[in-house]
């Protein structure tokens, strides 16, 4: 096979978050973009449909960092060293020639979020990694001050490229899904400290809505540090990971998402509710209202009283939600995978001389 450029695909074998997702969508836009272009992975695959899609390409015996690390640059030097793109974070050490999208900093700004092994391998790497990466793609304006100020990057050297939202969430957000079990309010994001469910969870039961109820939709992962949810209400519901179909019905029949994130680089969760017609609120921190524009009610997230107040309002006043669902369409519709990835084979095509 002779081969341009290469997606390093590690994140088709693994579990799916705001990361992959954002990995997948970009890679199907390539692909249609430029068919010539090979997908790599490792060989235990968990989305075999994706690949298949993407005609991907397994090689090697090894998974996870040690493929990445070893396999995949031994393969692609036997190949003539083409350009390899890596859309999550990492990428191999050992290879000369790559751009990296490195979406956030989150473990290097604020560690004590994250396990001792994660963060330590993750503030080792990024820092090298970013330096030897022939252009880092990021998702925002924030993370972009970001890397510059933490990672000592020059500006020009880093190229911002939003994300979107996933087909699989618009498709189905043109369809209006019933739900019967009556008023609540919506969080959707991965169970870990940076997302503040503590403070959600307080500021909930201060906001004093006996007739709603909070449901919390994510999971845990290992990479996160061990977060306690203290929850004496009747009220609060934890859904745990949920396909699609069951997200998006949660979105279409909300009073509103909560998401009062710490830290993001992006922020998939409100884009999502967005696209459903679910108003949103949000953080006034990070890239969240760089993201959300003028299309989401903003919150103080460290302060449990703001966050009480943001969610009673939305909840209660209809006038309000109407208000943020009208803005909501034309500001979802600044965000395209098909752009993104536009924009992302320009800067493939900008390095690919070096």
């Amino acid at each position: 096979m002779t081969i341009s450029l290469a997606v390093n695909c590690r994140f088709l074998s693994q579990r799916l978050t705001g990361v992959q997702r954002a990995a997948i969508e970009l890679s199907k836009q390539i692909k249609l973009l430029d068919p010539s272009v090979a997908f790599l992975a490792p060989k235990n695959i968990l989305y075999k449909d994706l690949a298949e899609n993407l005609n991907v390409t397994t090689i090697g015996n090894l998974t996870g960092h040690l493929w990445e690390q070893f396999e995949l640059p031994t393969f692609l030097t036997k190949q003539g060293l083409p350009l390899l793109l890596n859309l999550c974070n990492t990428a191999p050490l050992r290879y000369p020639r790559y751009v990296v999208t490195i979406h956030d900093l989150a473990p290097i700004r604020n560690p004590a979020w994250y396990s001792l092994p994660f963060r330590t391998y993750y503030r080792f790497m990024t820092p090298i990694i970013a330096k030897k990466a022939l252009k880092v793609i990021t998702d925002s304006s924030f993370s972009k001050q970001e890397i510059m100020e933490l990672l000592h990057i020059p500006e020009n050297h880093i190229k911002v490229i939003p994300l979107a939202v996933p087909a699989n969430i618009s498709r189905l957000a043109h369809k209006r899904l019933t739900y019967e079990n009556g008023k609540y309010v919506l969080a959707v994001s991965s169970i870990d400290p940076r997302k503040n469910f503590a403070r959600l969870i307080k500021a909930f039961a201060r906001a004093n809505l006996h007739d709603v109820k909070l449901i919390l939709v994510g999971s845990k992962n290992r990479v996160f540090s061990h977060q306690k949810l203290e929850n004496t209400s009747q009220n609060v519901h934890f859904k745990g990971y949920l396909p699609d179909d069951e997200l998006v019905t949660l979105y279409q029949h909300a009073l509103c998402l909560i998401y009062p994130s710490l830290y993001e680089g992006f922020g998939l969760p409100p884009l999502e509710a967005m696209a459903c017609g679910c108003p949103v609120i949000v953080s006034k921190t990070a890239s969240l209202p760089e993201i959300c524009g003028d299309a989401a009610y903003y919150v103080d997230p460290y302060d449990v009283d703001s966050i009480a107040e943001g969610i009673y309002k939305v909840a209660t006043d209809e006038h309000l939600r109407k208000t943020l669902i009208d803005k909501q369409t034309k500001r979802v519709a600044m965000f395209s995978w098909e752009k993104s990835a536009q924009e992302m084979l320009k800067v493939i095509k900008e390095v690919s001389v070096c």
